[in-house]
């Protein structure tokens, strides 16, 4: 089925079951689809994306103003054979109730809190009405992604302490809690793990997430899209590349402005630089997690190798702030252009060393083999993404299935392995590597010549865009609107990390508490990402 045909016929079943929908404009969030629907369908919208064999990628609301009759915006994104479809709705500012997706969708589940606590959308038949975004310092009737609601806000002197939320109780003989967090040790962001065990295996694992929470999709109102993307780049560090090349993307599609070659290539080559530098951190920091300091040490010092690479190519070791809007900041020197190819060979020898010792290692093998299992059936109702999905037996990755250029004149390898488990998290990272490898040398050779940035074209009142990028930890989303004078009116970004924190809490299920480190490592979920 080509990837118009499956609209259509998903249209026929919406008028099977009587759902009225609105075509949207092709062009307003191309490359995906856009419909709309009545509010009292929504929730029928949800059985047949799920019927229809959908996967739900994610949902964002919005404030649409109108003095007479004031509403809310919601839309909901879905994914079919590379393909993505947005879904919006409106419902009135003072009635702003809607169906919970939840019942058909797992992934709807902190999304639709998300939306209820900083906009007010009521969704009802949802499982848990605990906040997930919301802190102490707002109050029961403060929605702070209202237009109405200032940035600052109106904090009380000292804000309550977040220590109320009512986690799952233990119950039963011999089970008992362990609260783990939300401060770790080190210098990781705050998360609160909850388990409850029986002896040494996990019975249940609770996330509470949210600590910090930045106001990204506040603050990015009124900004200057040059400022949104260096605003986008902070979402999640590890993923400043990605993310901000969403948010561009999104831009240049809003405004319909061409990104010359040159600079599409450069974007690409530092978004595999990016994935691998933190695929080489987290291959160290799981055999760390199990006793095996030696690769720690050496993947530690391939990582340092390679951010100095970074810096040479961009002036930043994280890649900040050389994607902007129309293309990059500045164009590489040529010398370090030229020291690539050999900078490349080197880390694929070394790594060939270093695996082999890994392969080699009976113990490694036994910690990592057969812990934190996650089903292909689970992935799937979760709708997990990238390494963690694709270690599950699931292929999506947008530079193969959705690609975008340069990944649309390539054909990009996705490696994919069935077992689920830590081990098979791990060897997904090493293969997506030799992957990334193998492109940047493609990039290297056929790297255009040219202009390396192209101004944005002038705004429309109300012009949209929707970004779709595939980061190291998978499909990233970003949605931006823009005013008549070419400042954000709403910017929304959907980090992959909202998709796979959930599959920690069913991956460490039946696993002993020693193991949940490197479970959690497995995934390595970004707490930042999910915070906006």
């Amino acid at each position: 089925m080509s990837r118009f045909d499956w609209l259509s016929e998903w249209l026929a079943r919406c008028e099977d079951e009587h759902i009225l929908i609105r075509r949207g404009s092709a062009r307003t969030l191309a490359p995906a689809h856009l419909v709309e629907c009545d509010p009292e369908d929504w929730g029928r919208i949800a059985a047949v994306a799920r019927d229809f064999g959908c996967r739900w990628v994610a949902l964002w609301g919005s404030d649409e103003g109108g003095e007479e009759t004031p509403a809310l915006g919601v839309q909901v994104a879905f994914e079919y054979g590379g393909d993505h479809l947005v879904v919006r709705t409106r419902v009135p500012r003072a009635t702003p109730v809607l169906s919970s997706h939840s019942p058909w969708f797992a992934a709807a589940d902190r999304p639709e809190r998300h939306c209820q606590d900083l906009f007010g959308v009521v969704f009802l038949d949802h499982p848990d009405a605990r906040r997930w975004t919301r802190h102490g310092a707002w109050g029961d009737g403060d929605y702070p992604l209202r237009k109405d609601f200032a940035a600052a806000g109106q904090p009380p002197a000292e804000t309550p302490p977040d220590q109320d939320y009512p986690f799952l109780a233990a119950r039963g003989e011999g089970v008992y809690e362990i609260p783990v967090g939300p401060v770790h040790a080190g210098i990781i962001e705050p998360g609160h793990f909850r388990f409850q065990a029986v002896g040494e295996t996990i019975l249940n694992l609770e996330e509470r997430l949210g600590y910090v929470h930045k106001g990204i999709e506040k603050i990015a109102e009124g900004r200057t899209p040059e400022a949104l993307a260096r605003l986008a780049g902070r979402i999640s560090g590890d993923t400043t590349v990605a993310h901000a090349w969403a948010a561009c993307m999104a831009l240049e599609r809003a405004t319909r402005t061409p990104v010359p070659g040159r600079a599409l290539f450069l974007r690409a080559l530092a978004a595999e630089r990016e994935r691998i530098a933190n695929h080489l951190g987290d291959i160290g920091a799981i055999c760390n997690d199990v006793g095996f300091a030696f690769a720690q040490y050496q993947f530690s010092r391939l990582r340092e190798d390679w951010l100095r690479g970074n810096q040479r190519l961009c002036g930043h070791r994280l890649l900040m702030d050389w994607v902007v809007p129309g293309g990059i900041a500045r164009d590489p020197d040529p010398s370090a252009l030229a020291a690539m190819a050999a900078e490349l060979d080197r880390l694929e020898a070394e790594l060939a060393e270093l695996y082999a010792i890994l392969d080699d290692n009976p113990s490694l093998e036994d910690r990592l083999s057969g812990t934190g299992r996650l089903t292909e059936a689970t992935a799937r109702q979760l709708g997990t993404l990238g390494y963690v999905a694709r270690a599950s037996g699931l292929a999506f990755d947008l530079r193969a299935q959705a690609p975008y250029p340069p990944y649309d004149t390539l054909e990009v390898e996705v490696p994919v392995l069935e077992q689920g488990d830590v081990l098979a998290r791990v060897r997904v990272r090493r293969e997506e590597i030799r992957v990334s490898l193998a492109l940047m040398r493609r990039f290297l050779a056929e790297l255009p010549a040219g202009e390396i940035r192209q101004p944005l074209a002038p705004a429309v009142a109300g012009v949209e865009g929707l970004g779709l990028v595939e980061g190291w930890r998978g499909e990233i989303l970003a949605h931006v609107r823009l005013h008549a004078d070419g400042t954000i009116d709403r910017f929304f970004a959907r980090d992959p990390s909202w998709l796979n924190w959930p599959a920690l809490e069913r991956i460490v299920r039946n696993n002993i508490v020693p193991d949940f480190p490197v479970c959690n490592k497995s995934v390595n979920g970004s707490y930042s990402g999910q915070d906006l």
